[in-house]
């Protein structure tokens, strides 16, 4: 699904915004006391219009109909229920090449809502719900965006782009654990000092403990997770593509709608 003007003015307006509300800790000064279980349920209120916006501006650059919507519930469902099937363990959560396929047959803009929707949907699913949240639908929503981002998508298929596909959810799921890290890092009291955020520093230095942190807190789940990603993509990757693309196809979700005298 091709992305439009509107689309994309919604997509970086919710990035610019998600990147402020990730990184703004390493800019505060040493007297700022914000800490994200206050600004987490800000964060959300302006989440979910935004989300609605990029909807909008999909549904009026490509035109897509109630197929459309009920391909998103349906993809967001599985999303969601996949999620619990690791169970927490070492990191494993096989939503992810899912995701990552979802957001290379359908686009970046159908891509962003998918996987904040997911990871929504899975917070309520698990009873996940916590200033966290906002924080796993945007990163998760990038994630998935970024597949559709990928090159080649009218013309690579096979084994390549499962080889891409695969390398590209393998990065994606070490950088989810990363910005996730960053969420909640800021806040984590009782570091030892190499690893510990300290307000008011120059950034070059808290971005060298940020790195230890992750190096010595999540890296043990982070790669896991990447593991399982490749793994399932390459393996199952080939029969949920070709299913993603056969509903795309018979969909027609962009095909022009015609009028005809009975």
């Amino acid at each position: 699904m091709r992305l439009g003007r509107r689309s994309v003015i919604a997509l970086a307006l919710i990035t610019l915004i998600g990147v402020a509300a990730f990184g703004w800790p390493l800019l505060a000064d040493s007297a700022s006391g914000l800490a994200h279980s206050q600004d987490a349920p800000w964060l959300f209120a302006a989440l979910l219009p935004l989300l609605l916006a990029v909807v909008m501006a999909t549904i009026a650059d490509t035109g897509l109909d109630a197929k459309a919507v009920a391909m998103l519930g349906v993809l967001a469902a599985a999303g969601a229920a996949l999620r619990p099937l690791g169970a927490g363990t070492a990191g494993i959560e096989p939503m992810f090449f899912l995701m990552v396929l979802s957001g290379r047959v359908l686009g970046p803009g159908f891509g962003f809502v998918l996987g904040a929707l997911s990871m929504f949907a899975s917070a309520l699913l698990t009873g996940g719900v916590g200033p966290w949240m906002p924080f796993q639908m945007l990163a998760m929503g990038w994630v998935t965006m970024g597949a559709g981002l990928l090159p080649g998508a009218d013309r690579l298929r096979g084994r390549r782009e499962l080889v891409m596909l695969a390398g590209y959810g393998a990065v994606a799921s070490v950088a989810y654990g990363t910005v996730m890290n960053l969420q909640g890092w800021p806040y984590i009291g009782a570091l030892a000092s190499g690893v510990s955020f300290v307000p008011g520093d120059p950034l070059p230095e808290n971005l060298s403990r940020f790195l230890a942190y992750c190096l010595a807190t999540s890296l043990g789940w982070d790669l896991p997770r990447a593991l399982v990603t490749v793994v399932a993509s390459l393996t199952l990757g080939p029969a949920v593509l070709k299913a993603l693309r056969r509903a795309t196809r018979r969909a027609a979700f962009e095909a022009p709608v015609t009028f005809e005298d009975a």
